[in-house]
């Protein structure tokens, strides 16, 4: 399965791994899916640490990069075709990383791991 990470799923898995859904915690770790996370993600995070909202410490990206290398997250960039479907997606959703994130899972037949029961109604697949 290639499942997708929400922005706080990803800090979770890091951060706090006991927040993880059991579903959610038992398909990161399963060696047989492919893990990505949208630059969407990132930029949110930064946003979020410029803002003071999150701290992560000052070598926040650093560190991030390294464990997500060590659990083999690929970053899934944003491309000019999730964009163009974005400007069709109904608003169920008003977090614009969110609505992001339910593109490229739809356009990339990604399962979101989220506990975002909000994407439900863009027809992705979610765990949690």
């Amino acid at each position: 399965m290639k499942l997708l990470l929400d922005t706080h799923t990803l800090l979770w898995v890091f951060g706090e791994p006991e927040r993880l859904g059991d579903r959610a915690a038992r398909a990161i770790v399963d060696t047989r899916n492919a893990l990505f996370v949208s630059a969407a993600s990132l930029w949110e995070i930064g946003i979020k640490v410029n803002l003071r909202k999150l701290d992560l410490g000052k070598r926040w990206a650093r560190q991030l990069d390294r464990r997500m290398a060590d659990l083999g997250v690929a970053l899934l960039p944003i491309a000019l075709p999730h964009c163009e479907r974005l400007s069709r997606l109904p608003h169920h959703h008003k977090d614009p990383f969110d609505r992001l994130i339910a593109v490229q899972s739809l356009a990339e037949k990604l399962v979101i791991v989220s506990r975002d029961k909000q994407f439900d109604a863009y027809g992705v697949r979610r765990i949690w």
